[in-house]
């Protein structure tokens, strides 16, 4: 078993990075032609890594829009925030005093996670043109992320596993050095979930992560008055 969940994640990294990488060069390569910031826009470029801020920390413009959405992305978001910062101890041999100091609230991030993605797809159901727009992927990846977040509460609350041969276990993986893995149910079911997710995460939607980066609507200054706005490619049919 230790092997077999070594092999599945090294396989589930090489395809996560590899995917998300080659995801993010073609976001860079894209060609932006025209001069489509959402108005009112900044017009400086402090301005805009501002706005991309706020979006990436406070998600403004959902919080302009909608309201109860807003506080469901925003629970489901930061939980994953916090549960992250948590994880990070099986990760780091000297665990800082930092995240020792963050392991409470981890356990309430995730418990805000599951609320957030229960807020979230209820809306699939409930609100008639998002059902109008969902497709099976959408509740898949939901139920997914949710399966996580249930597994991962169960194994505190419910089911303990032995955290200190899973430490060492993570700890041999990123060493290449295998050792081994807790048996527990709920924590197999956890990282097969993760596992899973990692694989399919470069061809979701869930690349809205480092995608609202390359987002012209957001990343470009409102200066079309002041500088005309060319595409790279465009550059080669003006000089034919």
């Amino acid at each position: 078993m230790s092997v077999l969940y070594a092999l599945l994640f090294y396989i589930a990294a090489t395809i996560f990075f590899v995917g998300v990488g080659y995801k993010i060069r073609q976001y860079w390569r894209t060609p932006a032609p025209l001069k489509i910031p959402t108005t009112p826009a900044p017009v400086t470029g402090s301005g805009v890594a501002l706005r991309i801020a706020r979006e990436v920390v406070l998600f403004e413009s959902l919080f302009k829009s909608n309201k109860w959405i807003w506080l469901f992305g925003f629970l489901f978001h930061f939980g994953l925030f916090l549960v992250t910062i948590r994880h990070l101890r099986y990760f780091i041999e000297e665990v800082p005093s930092f995240i020792i100091f963050m392991q409470p609230f981890g356990i309430v991030g995730g418990g805000m996670m599951v609320i957030g993605l229960l807020g979230l797809w209820a809306r699939r159901f409930l609100v008639e043109r998002i059902r109008y727009i969902t497709n099976p992927s959408d509740h898949l990846i939901l139920a997914l992320l949710l399966m996580i977040g249930l597994s991962g509460l169960i194994m505190k609350f419910v089911s303990h596993t032995d955290i200190v041969m899973l430490k060492q276990y993570i700890l041999g993986l990123i060493g290449f050095n295998i050792h081994q893995l807790p048996t527990d149910g709920p924590l197999l079911i956890h990282l097969l979930l993760v596992a899973v997710l990692m694989m399919i995460f470069p061809v979701s939607k869930l690349l809205h992560a480092p995608g609202l980066f390359f987002s012209p609507t957001r990343n470009q200054i409102d200066n079309p008055r002041e500088q005309r706005h060319t595409a790279p490619w465009t550059r080669d049919l003006d000089k034919l």
